[in-house]
């Protein structure tokens, strides 16, 4: 017969109310408060559940237990002032429940930060505790915490008993199974008991954590490697279940649980927990630790991909399938991330037939069954025997299950599991699958999400960037950027190579201060106005003041270094200014490196009225010019000197007749927490060098007379007769003449000839440009001047110079 109370209660909250009971009886107080904290991901629909009490000092708050995906993803913090205004101080200060939606935290609640996404929050008093702590609950679910979702939470903290919050040792030995590792030094103080679990003894360990590491297995010890690291482990309370070698039979299970414990004035940061014996904590491994296992890691997985091979590797052993794939629903097709096995001879002849993609596609219309169990939007199991169509059948012929996998109102995936020989399915293993589903489906959103915003991301980057490095006179560039591995991937480093009017060549790089888009977009502004500048035809030093400029009159609060070298490719000279960043290294014929040091001025943007000096660069035939960014030289284990002389050596030792293979070989040692731009110059001397000569005209009445004799002596002594000399003569005549009739000041005429190509210019100070006539009448005087220019040249144009403009006209020359 069922109770009253039962009645009221529905069946959601019976089954919490069971699991709960069966925890009273669990051993230690930090494993069965961590269970606890797991019915609030199974029952209530939690990502994040955590348990806060007061320590040694009453008025602050203290994490002392956590599940689900870290809470920095939800700003939350280790510690709340117990008199502050956060939702976490008002019930523990009142006794009573709070719970607040996303607009609510968005609207100012002290919550540690704004949260990435729109979450709901839940704090309860654990009564449990006499009102010592509270219980702290996320949800991503569109409605927020419901009535029996709530009641769930309710019975949750009441079920709590929280030990104190972990403190570091005070001197002495170590419990049998406790450790404090020093992170500045490595040195590891451990129990007997850890001891033990490694194999070892106290006469023959040194105190080094890498000693212990050395006994994991391989496979284990990359993630047991970042659960070393601070930035890792500032996430809260840990756990890992890892493998250590043993002198015989098969690898031992042990289970690590730790907190980072910030160091004091003088001390450093100390990683504190246990190390127990997995296998001697539970009986078996439970479905809420199998659920819990999978929450830690999508909770870590930033791809979709990531994902996928996370359920795989949380559900296959356990279920002893013989083959899971998981896909992406895309609009009504279904695009599979991750075939196990990934052999192809291991699934139907249908799907290596019908979609011979590397991942699987198909509508999701060629499976009726599989479309009614996404619609359904609950997992559907099919025992051994049952009439499926082929693309299914063949998948689990002695059984198969799909679990669709829901997220914010919507289907963002199908799971499919199957066995060959007939499978029988337990309610254990139903309840699994439908926990497992709930959180793939929310961590595939994220993830694809996340891939948007990767693929956006990197469109905007190679968009800012140039596609193609020009092709130069006498020279090969070749240049790399590597984005960041961390955070949005978006930096501000950026190149750029610039040709310029006889013969020059800028190379340009810098580095725009952090990591966002905010920077990657100010890096397109400032390589855009530095290629304006320069081809205007400033001077280097004036190009990078008046970038300078620019920066400071769009008022951000970011600065910007750079280096620009302007190269003549005739002379094999350069000029080097710099704005806060590393020097250019120089790599000789000889194979010797020089690194360029030179003042430089401030980075862009901090001073308005700021110098910027000039240095002169010499370069030989077979010269390498070197220009990176910090990221590439500088570390958190050698600082940037060192990090230059190791650029150098590396560039000394390469061998330049490839500059892509020494531009790889250079990015070998880059670390992918900066992003990283380099950017390489052979120069190698041009084989033909231009015939060059020019003369101010003055302002006189037979000034075009003078500038058709200086026109004559100079193309005669190159050798230019005839018809291309009576040719030049008349542009000279025309250009000069529009020069000195429609613009005031300094007017000057360049000759240039290069091959079978002469080219003349007329500069002068009026950037307004000469309009070519449309018409003109028999009865006009002037006006046909341009049109005799564009009839007798092959090409001309005119194009902006500093405080002015230049026209320029192309003749055809015979050899």
């Amino acid at each position: 017969m069922v109770s009253e109370g039962a009645a009221g209660r529905g069946a959601r909250t019976l089954r919490a109310e069971n699991a709960l009971a069966t925890l009273t009886h669990s051993p230690g107080a930090p494993e069965r408060l961590h269970r606890v904290l797991e019915q609030a991901l199974v029952f209530a629909g939690a990502s994040f559940a955590a348990a806060y009490t007061p320590g040694d000092d009453p008025d602050l708050l203290f994490l002392v237990e956590s599940a689900g995906v870290p809470r920095t993803v939800y700003g939350l913090r280790d510690s709340y002032d117990g008199a502050g205004g956060s939702p976490l101080a008002e019930a523990h200060r009142s006794g009573r429940p709070v719970f607040l939606g996303s607009e609510e935290l968005a609207g100012g609640a002290e919550f540690g930060g704004v949260p990435p996404r729109e979450v709901h929050l839940a704090v309860l008093p654990a009564h449990g505790s006499d009102g010592r702590a509270c219980l702290l609950a996320v949800s991503e679910a569109p409605r927020g915490f419901d009535d029996e979702d709530r009641k769930c939470l309710e019975l949750i903290a009441d079920a709590m008993v929280c030990p104190p919050p972990v403190a570091a040792p005070e001197g002495g030995e170590p419990l049998a199974d406790a450790f404090s590792l020093a992170m500045d030094t490595g040195h590891i103080e451990v129990g007997d008991e850890i001891l033990d679990l490694f194999g070892m003894n106290r006469a023959d360990f040194d105190g080094q954590v890498e000693t212990l590491l050395g006994r994991t297995v391989p496979e284990d010890l990359p993630s047991l490697m970042s659960l070393f690291e601070a930035g890792h482990m500032s996430l809260g309370d840990r756990e890992l279940e890892f493998r250590v070698l043993q002198p015989s039979g098969p690898p031992r299970w042990l289970r690590l649980r730790g907190r980072m414990l910030p160091g004091g004035e003088g001390r450093p940061a100390l990683l504190a927990g246990t190390v127990a014996d997995a296998s001697t904590l539970r009986s078996d491994v439970t479905d809420v630790a199998r659920v819990q296992r999978l929450a830690a890691a999508l909770s870590t997985a930033g791809t979709v991909r990531d994902v996928s091979q996370a359920v795989v590797s949380a559900l296959r052993a356990p279920l002893r399938a013989d083959r899971i794939a998981l896909a992406e629903l895309e609009n009504d097709r279904l695009v599979v991330t991750v075939l196990d096995p990934p052999e192809a001879e291991s699934w139907p002849e249908l799907w290596r037939l019908e979609w011979r993609g590397e991942w699987p596609e198909a509508p999701v219309r060629a499976m009726p069954t599989l479309a009614g169990a996404l619609r359904e939007g609950r997992a559907q199991i099919w025992p051994a025997g049952t009439v499926l169509e082929p693309a299914l059948a063949d998948v689990g012929p002695g059984g198969l299950a799909v679990l669709p996998l829901p997220a914010a109102g919507r289907m963002a995936g199908a799971c499919l599991i199957g066995w060959d020989t007939p499978h029988h399915f337990g309610p254990d293993e139903r309840a699994l699958l439908t926990a497992s589903a709930g959180l793939a489906g929310q961590a595939l959103m994220r993830a694809h999400a996340l891939d948007a915003e990767h693929e956006l991301v990197g469109m905007l980057q190679r968009q800012l960037l140039p596609r193609r490095l020009p092709d130069l006179p006498g020279a090969t560039a070749v240049a790399r950027y590597l984005p960041s591995t961390a955070g949005l991937e978006l930096g501000g480093d950026w190149y750029d190579v610039i040709p310029l009017p006889d013969n020059h060549v800028a190379l340009v790089i810098g580095d725009v201060q952090g990591h966002s888009a905010a920077a990657a977009t100010l890096m397109g502004q400032m390589r855009t106005a530095l290629r304006a500048y320069a081809v205007e035809g400033h001077p280097p030093d004036v190009v990078v003041a008046h970038a300078n400029r620019l920066l400071m009159d769009l008022e951000t609060d970011l600065f910007a270094t750079c280096t620009y070298v302007d190269l003549d490719m005739e002379e094999g000279t350069a000029w080097c200014v710099r704005a806060g960043h590393l020097p250019p290294v120089l790599r000789h014929p000889d194979a010797s490196t020089d690194i360029a040091e030179s003042d430089g001025g401030p980075p862009l943007g901090v001073i308005a009225q700021a110098d910027f000096p000039m240095t002169p660069l010499r370069l030989r035939p077979g010269t390498v010019v070197a220009l990176t960014t910090d990221g590439l030289v500088e570390s958190t284990e050698a600082d940037i000197d060192e990090g230059m002389e190791r650029f150098a050596r590396e560039l000394s030792a390469a061998d330049p007749a490839d500059l892509g293979l020494v531009a790889d070989a250079l990015l070998g040692g880059a670390r992918r927490s900066d992003d990283v731009a380099l950017l390489l110059l052979r120069y190698d001397g041009m084989a033909t060098h231009p015939l060059r000569d020019g003369w101010t005209v003055w302002r006189v009445p037979q000034a075009a007379g003078h500038a058709r004799r200086f026109t004559r002596r100079v193309l005669r002594g190159w050798g230019v007769r005839g018809e291309p000399l009576e040719t030049a003569l008349l542009v000279v005549s025309e250009l000069v003449t529009n020069a000195l009739v429609h613009t005031d000041g300094r007017v000057r005429l360049d000759l240039t000839l290069v091959g079978h190509r002469l080219r003349i210019s007329v500069t002068d100070a009026s950037p307004r440009t000469p309009a070519k006539p449309t018409s003109i009448g028999w009865e006009a005087t002037g006006g046909r001047g341009l049109l005799l220019v564009e009839t007798v040249s092959a090409t001309w144009g005119t194009l902006p110079v500093s405080g002015g403009k230049q026209v320029w006209s192309e003749i055809a020359v015979d050899s």
